[in-house]
């Protein structure tokens, strides 16, 4: 299986923004989170860094196996 590298790219970059703005959501959703970066706690700065991390390898690792694993003929 040839893929090209602007695929690869793609599949990277919509899994980053994807999983960024999921794990932005689940963060908002559990009070994890305050208006300025600064007034968090490290905890909760923490938290909201693995949460982004997570969400945007599972959102990569997702896209990659749908677009490009080889088509059934």
């Amino acid at each position: 299986m040839i893929t090209d590298l602007f695929a690869i790219l793609m599949v990277i970059s919509l899994g980053a923004m994807a999983g960024t703005a999921i794990g932005l959501v689940i963060g908002f959703a559990l009070r994890q989170q305050k208006s300025e970066w600064s007034a968090m706690t490290i905890s909760e700065k923490s938290i909201n860094i693995s949460l982004i991390i997570v969400c945007s390898v599972v959102c990569i690792a997702g896209l990659a196996w749908y677009s490009l694993q080889t088509p059934m003929v």
